[in-house]
């Protein structure tokens, strides 16, 4: 599998072709971490400069069976969309569909209800506290969304996610789950398998029914931005994820 490269706007059908391999890699990896949740959640990357034209997961397909060829093109601006026999599902087409229109640093956008995020998403406080190195990489770098009202499925809701994202690249979904954007696809898988991580820390050390320990405002600033040299890890990660689906079963780059 040939490396991944960070791809700002993908100027030719080679580079599509690459944007769709790694982004259906995602889904089964994600399967695979039990990320998944039945036939729901969705991801998705930008084809366009612009960022308004982008690949989707179908609707009601498992993560575990995603191909490169099955993801959908999509346009923000097509009113026809909905519309169609292969409309995407309403929730990921309100929610990445405005994404991709409003939040230029959401090149890949990957949405999920993965266990421990999603049990942190559920405290009255679903800060992720800086308790380790792990924890620490998030420190003051998640936008909060404390408003969920229910299912996103109408074109506010996406507008509303979008500001509350603003300029962060990680959005904690109160109540709901979570959603990580970045440039590329490796980056934003790689920066979600670390938050549902530290989420799992989190939640674990609370369950010895003990006080936390946080690390200093200072000690856990200075963790984050140290975390934010490491980006070659990414695209390291990733293509050994890559190579590890490769050997069980490459059919998702077909």
């Amino acid at each position: 599998m040939a490396s991944v490269t960070p791809l700002k706007a993908p100027k030719s059908e080679a580079d599509e072709r690459q944007l769709r391999v790694d982004l259906a890699a995602v889904f089964r990896m994600a399967a695979a971490l039990g990320w998944h949740e039945a036939v729901a959640n969705h991801f998705s990357v930008a084809v366009s400069a612009d960022g308004k034209t982008f690949l989707m997961n179908p609707r009601r397909r498992h993560f575990a069976r995603i191909k490169a060829s099955d993801l959908l093109l999509l346009d923000t601006d097509d009113p026809e969309t909905m519309s169609r026999p292969n409309a995407p599902d309403r929730s990921a087409w309100c929610i990445h569909g405005k994404l991709h229109a409003l939040a230029p640093q959401a090149r890949c956008v990957l949405h999920v209800h993965p266990p421990y995020a999603t049990a942190v998403s559920c405290l009255a406080d679903p800060e992720i506290k800086p308790i380790d190195q792990n924890t620490a990489r998030f420190y003051n770098r998640v936008a909060i969304d404390r408003d969920y009202g229910g299912i996103a499925d109408h074109a506010a809701e996406g507008e509303r996610l979008a500001r509350v994202l603003g300029n962060k690249t990680r959005l904690m979904m109160g109540n709901h789950g979570v959603l990580v954007v970045a440039e590329t696809v490796a980056e934003a898988f790689h920066d979600l398998y670390y938050l549902e991580r530290s989420c799992q820390t989190l939640t674990l050390a609370r369950s010895n029914n003990a006080p936390l320990n946080p690390l200093p405002h200072e000690t856990a600033e200075s963790t984050a931005e140290a975390w934010t040299k490491y980006t070659d890890s990414a695209y390291a990660h990733f293509e050994e994820m890559k190579a590890i689906l490769d050997e069980k079963d490459p059919s998702y780059a077909e």
